[in-house]
């Protein structure tokens, strides 16, 4: 895992985000060297900023909706993979505000793709969406890659765009070129540093830090609950098998949990609670934006084509997670903490 990433010029965009910041984190573990590209980070007590300061990370604060800023920045990197993770990541966002989730989810990533037609150096592109791209049918068994995208939310909709986008500079602009360029779907993801809005524990952190009970809009629906380094190792994985065989690799890959790892939204607050030893919750009484009642992706293609596997079970990832919380909560080093937990999920993947 470590030799193909030693020395590589790797372009991260979302950086500052939650899964961005742990990715930076994890590339410059690994010997990269890593720029990041996007806003600047929204929460101060977030991942990326906990676990600075940063050495030898360069951060270009770049809008993905201005496409010459955009242009001028990748042209200037000149990386060798780009790991696409910069979005408007909330469902609810989108609601209030989506015209802005298309712009950023849909042209930022075309922006992104269209910037890196002419790099020299460029071998792979790893384009992030999510577990949500799927057209839900509520048929219940899990979505496979060949499953019709859709999304009826803004936000949903706009990843299953920047799908359509992807397949489409792949087979128009990359095709004859030696540049592997595919998409990974994955959500749920949870761990250290997340603090965004309307995501179930993040706003559950921030509960039991205000001393009030959650409030849970959709108690019973299920998710397939995954802690961040999983999905990484699945973006990491695939952006090296792109540079190695940009034709044979699948074009997209979905990375999910076991079945075991599909809890409902109650079941999962009432285990993180046991774990913290206090709150609780209740359900919310007013009127909220349809979600979809069950998610679990298929990741047996990923197995297949990469190897990949989950490597933690459902109560492992949430100890992890709250193990940082503990952490946060003592003012203890979170940079340290967050390299201890990369280290022990290396060791199980080298198993």
């Amino acid at each position: 895992m470590t030799s193909g990433w030693d020395g590589r010029r790797v372009l991260v965009t979302g950086h500052t985000g939650f899964k961005g910041a742990w990715l930076a984190l994890w590339l410059q573990r690994l010997g990269a060297r890593v720029t990041g590209l996007a806003l600047p980070p929204e929460h101060p007590t977030g991942t990326f900023c906990a676990v600075g300061p940063w050495s030898g990370l360069e951060s270009l604060m770049v809008d993905l909706r201005d496409g010459p800023a955009v242009s001028a920045a990748v042209a200037r990197v000149d990386p060798e993979v780009i790991l696409h993770l910069g979005a408007q990541a909330l469902v609810r966002r989108g609601y209030a505000d989506p015209t802005a989730t298309w712009a950023v989810n849909v042209l930022g990533t075309a922006n992104l793709l269209d910037a890196a037609r002419g790099l020299p150096s460029l071998r792979s592109v790893v384009v992030v969406t999510s577990d949500k791209v799927y057209a839900n049918e509520g048929h219940g068994r899990p979505f496979t890659e060949d499953d019709r995208l859709g999304g009826d939310d803004p936000y949903s909709s706009s990843k299953a765009g920047a799908e359509l986008v992807t397949s489409s500079w792949r087979r128009s602009f990359f095709a004859d070129r030696p540049v592997g360029v595919a998409t990974a779907r994955a959500g749920n993801v949870i761990g250290g540093g997340d603090r965004g809005e309307d995501r179930l524990l993040p706003d559950l952190w921030r509960a039991l830090e205000l001393g009030r009970p959650i409030r849970l809009r959709y108690p019973a629906s299920t998710r397939p609950w995954q802690f961040v380094l999983e999905p990484l190792h699945g973006y990491l994985l695939l952006a090296d098998a792109l540079v190695h065989d940009p034709v044979g690799t699948p074009p997209a890959l979905n990375f999910g949990p076991a079945i075991s790892g599909c809890v409902p939204v109650a079941e999962a607050v009432d285990r993180a609670l046991a774990l913290w030893g206090d709150g609780g919750w209740e359900s919310e009484s007013e009127q909220q934006s349809p979600e979809a009642s069950l998610l679990h992706l298929d990741a047996s293609l990923a197995t297949a084509a990469l190897g990949w596997r989950p490597r933690l079970d459902f109560d492992t990832s949430l100890a992890w997670t709250v193990d940082w919380w503990r952490a946060a909560a003592a003012g203890d080093d979170l940079r340290r903490l967050a390299l201890a937990q990369i280290d022990a999920y290396e060791d199980l993947v080298r198993r």
